[in-house]
């Protein structure tokens, strides 16, 4: 039996099932007392943090099917709906937990603060790529829903951004990720370029 056979005999349960598990870990460390000095801040940072990478495995759905002939486009929209639930998650910490509803303070921090304007625009940009996840909205927008889904690489560029600006000293973790999205990025808006020309988005 061949590998994409193999693969794709995975239910799209088990995705979601297994995209949680960060979360129940979190939790976990939460209530154990094990997320740090500023519980609140790491658990906002790393519900963040998972939205983000939920996001990048969304686009390397197509560049791994193109090199390596491994097809899981099957469990894409699985994997987008993840991260919208993390970056969900992420935004209600910080509104909820953190700064408590103080509705000024919030919309101080979105007004004046680059990176929280950032994220916040990159959020509101997956509300109707999260809405339209669905076979009812791709027979109804037809060719309009590949046209609106492109927006995932103008939210994935600002995931990154937004993570890159939050952490001022720039450690390692978050350059990576820009650094892959920009890579990906690439692929997508330049694909006659020599070294990725046999990858088609």
């Amino acid at each position: 039996m061949s590998l994409n056979k193999t693969l794709n005999k995975i239910p799209i349960w088990c995705i979601y099932i297994i995209g949680m598990f960060p979360f129940l870990i979190i939790l976990y460390l939460l209530f154990n007392f094990k997320l740090g000095v500023d519980p609140l801040k790491t658990l906002e940072h790393q519900l963040g943090q998972w939205g983000l990478k939920f996001l990048i495995l969304t686009l390397l759905i197509t560049p791994i099917r193109s090199f390596f002939k491994i097809n899981l486009i099957k469990y894409r929209r699985a994997l987008g709906l993840l991260s919208f639930i993390y970056i969900c998650l992420h935004l209600s910490t910080w509104i909820f937990l953190d700064l408590q509803f103080r509705w000024d303070e919030i919309v101080k921090a979105i007004v004046k603060k680059p990176f929280i304007t950032i994220g916040m625009a990159g959020f509101l940009l997956m509300i109707p790529l999260a809405l339209t996840s669905n076979n009812f909205a791709i027979r109804i927008l037809k060719r309009n829903w590949k046209l609106l889904h492109k927006l995932i690489y103008l939210v994935v560029f600002l995931g990154a951004l937004h993570y890159l600006l939050l952490v001022k000293s720039w450690p390692l973790e978050p350059i990576i990720y820009m650094c892959i999205v920009i890579f990906l990025l690439i692929i997508r808006l330049f694909p006659k370029i020599k070294i990725l020309s046999n990858v088609k988005f």
